[in-house]
This record gives structure tokens, sequence and C-alpha cells, in this order.
């Protein structure tokens, strides 16, 4: 049985027709930028995460992009965040000078461990990026309350956060993003609301920062050829937003599947001695976006899954502290250890809505095979 990681091809089968008649329509109404699907779209954020706004954008690099610029990351402010995470989410802050100064992860969540942020705060810090990577939010109470002592700024990376809900020490459970001062989605296919290529947003309860979003967005004009900022050409494509719509129909429904696909693989492997899987920590509503496992002998499984047709992939084979990019920052190998060693043990399993039972069976029986 040949197991993919991801397609899309079984969604579009499920409301091909509600896909078709979404992309037709935008073409038959005369493509716009920023048009009329695009707004619709915005509003549909708004109403499910309790955004005050939401700014749609190219795509999740771009979001954080432009508010890493609007928030002032820049030369040679430090802006504290993960080496275990995506490129994006670092080289946003680099764009304009502003200089990353890493924290190592927790071991059991994958995200920063904020235990140690606070003793990395400086005279020129000036900001925290959290990520919100695979299955759960970072513990949004510390950070909040750290930048609040420290008078910093907050842009939470939910690139892979959609449908997250912090509850911690609140009384309300609150959406990815709407806690910082700015928060982004990605909208890339494989995400938990992906379209069929690029898109993201910008989220924030702030009206000041939705206005500078909405400008940066347009090459800073507050109206046509009137610039107020040097800024970006970084709008959501209207196909893309129609598309996106359509799934916002059933985001709910998809975010449960997950949630059961998830379900298939604890208990199908939770007997595995030589696997390990992330603990969920705080008050909160997870999604799973990704499906991790760690285990020591993660290459040799690797190599085994794939002989027996099983797609799977790997979040991150290596830390960004170590990347070639970011070696003028001066950091070493051993300076992480947490996230080093997930580097070297992390496996990510498929999983998304209309996976089959049975193919997370095989999955399963397979990685058991491997470890007899």
């Amino acid at each position: 049985m040949k197991v993919d990681f991801y397609t899309s091809k079984r969604e579009y089968e499920e409301h091909k027709q509600e896909f078709d008649n979404a992309v037709i329509s935008v073409m038959q109404e005369g493509i716009s930028t920023l048009g009329k699907e695009v707004t619709d779209f915005e509003k549909s954020i708004e109403e499910f995460t309790g955004a005050k706004h939401a700014i749609a954008v190219a795509s999740g690099t771009d979001a954080l992009i432009l508010t890493s610029d609007i928030l002032g990351f820049e030369n040679g402010k430090e802006v504290i965040t993960s080496p275990f995470t995506f490129l994006a989410s670092t080289s946003c802050i680099t764009r304009r000078g502003g200089k990353p100064v890493f924290v190592d992860i927790d071991e059991d969540t994958f995200n920063i461990d904020v235990n140690k942020i606070e003793e990395k705060v400086t005279k020129n810090t000036v900001g925290i990026v959290p990520i919100h990577l695979f299955s759960q939010m970072t513990d949004m109470d510390k950070i909040m309350d750290i930048a609040g002592k420290h008078n910093l700024r907050v842009l939470e990376d939910a690139a892979e956060g959609f449908g997250m809900r912090w509850k911690g020490n609140g009384s309300e459970y609150r959406h990815s993003g709407t806690i910082g001062d700015f928060g982004i989605f990605s909208f890339f296919p494989t995400k938990t609301l992906g379209g069929f290529g690029d898109g993201g947003m910008i989220v924030t309860n702030n009206d000041e920062l939705a206005r500078l979003a909405r400008m940066y967005r347009v090459h800073g004009a507050s109206k046509k050829y009137h610039y107020e900022h040097i800024g970006y050409n970084s709008r959501l494509d209207t196909i893309q937003a129609a598309i996106l719509q359509v799934k916002m129909k059933y985001i709910k429904e998809s975010i449960k599947k997950r949630e059961i696909v998830a379900n298939w693989y604890f208990d199908r492997l939770k007997d595995c001695q030589e696997l390990k899987f992330a603990t969920l920590k705080g008050e909160q509503n997870p999604v799973y976006y990704v499906f991790n496992i760690l285990t020591e002998k993660r290459d040799e499984l690797g190599e085994y899954l794939k002989k027996n047709q099983i797609q799977f992939s790997i979040y991150y084979p290596i830390p960004l502290h170590l990347q070639r990019c970011f070696s003028y920052l001066g950091y070493k190998k051993g300076d992480f250890p947490v996230a080093e060693s997930i580097c070297e043990r992390i496996l990510a399993l498929p999983i998304y809505p209309q996976i089959t039972e049975a193919e997370v069976d095989f999955v399963c029986e397979t990685i058991k095979s491997f470890f007899k």
C-alpha cells in the first residue's frame, strides 16, 4: 500500500462542485486584486478567530516580514525566538537588520522553553516571536507576562496554529495569533486551513497596527499612488481566497478529523517502547496539524518506511542556529542541546482529514514491524 504524506486530491473530490464554482465565478466576474472574495474571507477569519482585524497577504512568510517591519525588528534590535522552526520565523527578524536571539526548546512540547526567555532579555530586546508548532500553542501566559514586564512586542507565529486555542490561567479560550500584538497564519496547501497555492493572514486587535498592515501590503499606500511608508506587494490572490472560503465551511469538521487520526496513531503505537510523543502542556485546545514521533533510530526507520512506500517528513533536520545563513550570529553546536537532539530523532507521519483508517493501520503496523 502506498501512503501519501499529504494529497489535496481527496478533498477536491469531496467538494469538487463547490471548488469549481468558486474559481470559475471569480473568472466570470472579472479578476480583481483584493476582490470581494478576499474581503469575505477576511471577515470569516475574524469571526472564527475572534480577531478584531484580519488582513490577507500573499503568504505566511510575507505576513511575518510585514509585521516584523511594523513592530520595529530592525537595526540591531534583539528579538527572542526558537531555533527549532521553519526559516521564515527567524529570517523575518533579519530582513531589516534585527538580531535573532535564540532560546532552547521544551523537550516535551517542541515549543520555546518559556522558563529560559527572561534571562536573554537585554536593554536591546524589543520583541518575542513565539511559534505555535505542530499541534499546540506556546505558553502565552508566560510570554505575555515577560513582554509586559519588559515592554516587548509579541509577534505570534501561528503559521501552523490555525484552530488552536489557549486558555491557560485565563477565563476563556483565545485563538492563536490573537493574544500578542500581531499574529500570522499560513495557508500553504498542507496546513490545517490550506489553499491550492500560497496564502497568508495577519491578525490583530489593535486598530493602528491593522491600519499599518493594510498599507504595508500595498506598497505602503494609504490610497492609490499615495505612499506613507516603503511597503511591500503582498496581496492574497482572489482565487485562493475563494478556495479558502469554501474550506472555511468545513474547518471545524477538518480539525475534528485530524484529532481522530491522531488518536488512531496514539492508540496503535502506545505500546511501542521505542517511540516518544509530544506532551500537551497548559490549558488549551490542540490541533493536530503534524503528528510527530521521536525515536533514536529515526533515519533507519525512515529508510524502512520508504521501502514500504510510506511517505513521511522531518520537521526539522537542522536547527536554525546551525544553518549556514545564520552562521554570522556566532552560535555553535551544543548551544541549544534540546533542539539539536530533537532534530536528530523527530519524524512526522502522514496526517490529514482524508487519510483512511486502513492507511493509518498500515503505517503503524509497518513501524511496529521495523522495531521487531
